[in-house]
């Protein structure tokens, strides 16, 4: 495996230009981008390199993580940010009874106190969609612990989607909850259960001890990422809910202090879809600014859209549209210093980077990166840091890779 940069990439990027000149894009696409970094890959012959999971620790360090595959071993590794290039990469763990799903990648986080803790997930029983979320911790980022299960209920059932954020000096954690589906039954919707996907969140201390558990919501879209992000208050976490009637729109719970709140909606979309559209909203938060983005297919008009809130997601203001027209959704968010949130989202094949102010001024849409529209390609991922922000995906070819670019502060 290595890292590396390639010069593929303005021709690449030309293509795509093309297409969507012939797609009649309504905004004007930005065509030259020298202040994109070149692109760094991560790479292994034979093998494919996916899943990445990009995040910003507390002290301000970055650090990707990715899955390699090589015939039905799948090796979860991570490599951190230093001196415009990744270090060599450092192994968390391996296993063949992994569940291994495009849209539910592992994630990793940093707590206070320096402790990286990393999830993924393991098939549990015979069934497909059975599969536990795995959690192992390390103190100095070589040696890992033993992987325990985040949950007690003991069903083999789906658990996934997981979101985690730092919570002083503890980890809170969000994930989709299968307990209640009554298993592996394949006659049944989604993903073959009956009964209802919950939401549920706990709080763990730095060796993984379980301080608190919560159940969120009590019905919710079967396979939508989660997101959570810490407002004035504590965390919030947000989900595509999922009604009695199949609207699936986005819903938020908040910590207030001293309990969650019941769910309320972000926005009332009213997309009423019968499947779950694997497609989950992304959140952001600094300095009292909220911001909320997300896909939606409402009315049959597949798009983006983004709000802020100025009181810690207890309301928020009129969505603003992001996307060029074709979009496929697969959003993340990230907010900068100037009170702009910047979001990533796709178009077909193509990931589109733009910054969007609360007054819904928004700057021209930067095509920044070519991969596919397949589910190969992925999920984008975006942090902001230092420098400016950070953008890896999955580049879905013969045998995939992770690329990552950088963008400067402005």
């Amino acid at each position: 495996m290595k890292t590396k940069g390639k010069r593929q990439f303005t021709f690449q990027v030309f293509c795509v230009l093309v297409s969507c000149t012939m797609l009649s894009c309504k905004e004007r696409v930005k065509e030259n981008l020298p202040s994109l970094s070149e692109p760094r890959e991560i790479v292994a012959l034979g093998k494919h390199i996916e899943e990445p999971y990009l995040f910003t620790s507390p002290s301000g360090e970055v650090f990707l993580s990715w899955i390699e595959k090589s015939d039905s071993l799948s090796t979860l590794f991570y490599a951190k940010w230093e001196e415009n290039n990744w270090t060599d990469p450092q192994l968390i763990a391996s296993g063949k009874d992994w569940f291994v799903n495009w849209a539910d990648y592992p994630q990793m986080e940093m707590l206070s106190d320096g402790t990286l803790v990393a999830v993924f997930l393991q098939k549990r029983g015979p069934g497909t969609f059975s599969y536990d979320v795995m959690l192992t911790f390390s103190k100095d980022g070589r040696e890992w612990t033993e992987p325990i299960v985040l949950h007690d209920d003991g069903t083999q059932t789906e658990h996934g989607f997981v979101s985690m954020i730092p919570w002083e000096n503890d980890l809170l954690i969000a994930w989709l909850d299968g307990r209640n589906t009554g298993g592996t039954d394949q006659g049944a919707h989604d993903h073959g259960h009956h009964g209802q996907m919950t939401l549920r969140a706990a709080r763990l201390d730095p060796s993984g001890k379980k301080l608190a558990e919560w159940e969120l919501a009590d019905r919710v879209c079967d396979c939508c990422q989660t997101s959570v992000a810490m407002g004035s208050e504590g965390p919030i976490v947000i989900f595509r809910d999922r009604s009695e009637s199949e609207v699936r729109d986005i819903g938020i719970v908040r910590w207030t202090g001293e309990a969650w709140t019941q769910t309320m909606p972000v926005h009332a979309d009213f997309w009423e879809i019968a499947a779950c559209p694997v497609n989950g909203p992304r959140i952001g938060a600094k300095s009292g600014l909220t911001a909320v983005v997300w896909y939606t297919g409402a009315q049959d008009k597949p798009r983006v859209q983004l709000v802020f809130s100025n009181n810690g997601g207890k309301d928020f203001g009129k969505p603003i549209p992001v996307d060029l027209g074709k979009t496929i959704g697969r959003v993340a968010i990230a907010l900068d210093d100037k009170g702009k949130a910047w979001v990533a989202w796709m178009e077909e094949g193509a990931i589109y980077l733009r910054w969007v102010g609360q007054d819904g001024k928004k700057g021209d849409p930067m095509l920044v990166a070519v991969s596919s529209g397949k589910r190969g390609s992925g999920f984008p991922q975006l942090t902001a840091m230092a420098e400016g922000l950070m953008l890896a995906w999955t580049d879905d070819g013969e045998w995939r890779k992770v690329k990552s670019i950088t963008l400067p502060r402005e």
